[in-house]
């Protein structure tokens, strides 16, 4: 039987889940809520958690399910995420190229942020988070294949879309 601990197994994943969370709903409100109503489903269930292979599989598939929900109740009024993201880019010493590198952060945010909700949540948990093939498929309920294919999917439309608007400068 499995021992598992709210305090040990489930409580470290709220930045994974935040993220989660974040790549779909682009709110950091919405994010942060969806975050604790995940903790509160996955504690509901703790009679149950000896028969789930993954609670980190469980927990992702949960704060998935909510994030989905927030966006097809609030529409598609979503407003990005923020520039403290483009921000954690800066390694140049040079004002201007560091104005070029949280451009170019911004600009692969934009992209990936316009991507399908599958091939968002599939490149957030393997690219951003460093999960692997079988733990993605196990938290979107999606098969390995599936999963590769969406993730490739994504990567070319991020190159393809990055590499346009490099281009022509927009």
């Amino acid at each position: 039987m499995k021992n598992i601990s709210f305090r040990n197994d489930v409580l470290p994943l709220k930045n994974v889940l935040y993220r989660l969370a974040l790549r779909i709903t682009l709110s950091r409100e919405e994010a942060e809520d969806i975050v604790q109503d995940t903790l509160i489903k996955v504690w509901n269930r703790r009679d149950d958690w000896q028969d789930i292979d993954s609670i980190e599989a469980f927990s992702l598939t949960v704060c998935r399910n909510l994030a989905l929900d927030k966006v097809k109740k609030a529409g598609a009024d979503n407003q990005p995420i923020g520039d403290s993201e483009a921000a954690s880019a800066d390694t140049a010493s040079d004002p201007y190229e560091r104005m070029m590198q949280r451009d170019r952060v911004e600009q692969v945010r934009r992209i990936v942020d316009s991507l399908p909700e599958k091939q968002k949540s599939c490149m957030q948990l393997r690219d951003f988070e460093g999960k692997s093939y079988k733990e993605v498929a196990a938290a979107l309920g999606m098969t390995e294949e599936q999963v590769k294919v969406n993730i490739f999917r994504a990567r070319q439309t991020v190159k393809q879309k990055y590499n346009e608007i490099d281009k022509y400068g927009l």
